[in-house]
């Protein structure tokens, strides 16, 4: 279900125009025929449920609208890796993408969607994000990083991959680690013993394959999507983070759009957010069984010492307002 998003961004259940970005052109028949153009840049590849799901709604929206929509979408950071694509959005020379807590430079609550062992099952983090903590997210979204949310994905638990077993923190010593560049990726990490280091994902295989970093984490889909199985031996399953991440238009571009395109658009949403999630939890299964399959080894850690080692990091970094919705979700999933 895929709430208005004329008054702030929408809310999902899972079971600023340029010319660039395809500002509306009327045609000789009026405002009513205007076409909109929306480019649609992912981080993943085209085999990534995620790109698929974006292809679906593409077609689904250019059939709904009778063609008065074309969403062209770009896999592959084709138009830039996720920092550039959010800007791009804001300033028009893009349309939609895939994005989550780097949100936070704009919007500090969307931190919240991967913070490390907030929630520690699936069915939790979706009562999350389709609750009323989720909208408080998704409005400050729209009213600070200047986009709407259509919909969310469910996101596999992020795994920490490296050369060696790592089975408690002590292991983690001096292990220099590729983390996104985020605050609440930097403090936990660096509480637990390791050295995080910020790095955009496109660059990630080289370091690791020239050892200018040791280790990564990443959900099993971006690991395969990346083949970071070629460099890296094993993967921990630490599950030290569990998330959502959102499917966003820009403002302006949405608020461009006449009532009944707007409603092309939210529905498409709903219907590839079904979508994705039954490629979601089909290719959770397939994508271990991929890496396994080529040579990546799986090893279980002790995830409660993990939780405690990363936690004062945690606690660090949250502010006044990130503190407060921390301690309710807390509270609420025991």
């Amino acid at each position: 279900m895929v709430a208005s998003v004329g008054t702030g961004c929408s809310s999902g259940t899972s079971s600023g125009t340029g010319s660039a970005g395809g500002t509306a052109s009327t045609t000789a028949g009026g405002s009513g025929n205007a076409k909109y153009s929306l480019l649609f840049g992912l981080t993943t590849n085209e085999d990534d449920p995620w790109s698929k799901a974006a292809v679906k709604f593409a077609d689904t929206v250019k059939e709904k609208s009778k063609g008065q929509i074309e969403v062209k979408v770009y896999p592959n950071n084709q138009l830039g890796a996720e920092t550039d694509v959010i800007q791009a959005v804001q300033n028009g020379t893009a349309d939609m993408l895939v994005t989550g807590e780097t949100l936070q430079k704009w919007a500090p609550l969307a931190a919240m969607v991967a913070v490390p062992y907030l929630v520690k099952d699936e069915e939790s983090l979706n009562k999350l994000a389709s609750g009323s903590i989720g909208k408080e997210i998704e409005d400050e979204i729209s009213q600070k990083a200047g986009m709407y949310c259509l919909t969310y994905f469910v996101r596999g638990p992020r795994e920490l991959t490296a050369n060696k077993e790592i089975k408690t923190p002590a292991d983690l010593k001096g292990l220099r680690l590729r983390i996104p560049n985020a605050p609440l990726y930097i403090k936990p990490w660096e509480s637990a013993g390791a050295k995080p280091t910020p790095m955009a994902l496109t660059e990630v295989f080289t370091a690791l394959q020239q050892n200018t970093i040791d280790a990564e984490e990443n959900p099993f889909a971006m690991i395969k999507s990346n083949n970071f199985q070629e460099v890296q031996k094993y993967c921990m399953m630490t599950d030290h983070v569990r998330s959502w991440i959102y499917v966003t238009i820009g403002k302006k571009k949405f608020d461009s759009m006449p009532a009944d395109l707007q409603k092309v658009v939210t529905d498409a949403a709903a219907e590839m957010q079904t979508y994705e999630n039954q490629l979601f939890e089909k290719s959770e299964k397939d994508d271990r069984a991929w890496l396994e399959q080529k040579g990546m080894k799986f090893v279980d850690v002790d995830q409660d010492a993990f939780e405690k080692a990363m936690t004062p990091g945690v606690l660090s970094t949250l502010n006044d307002e990130q503190k407060k919705v921390y301690d309710e979700i807390k509270a609420t999933f025991k």
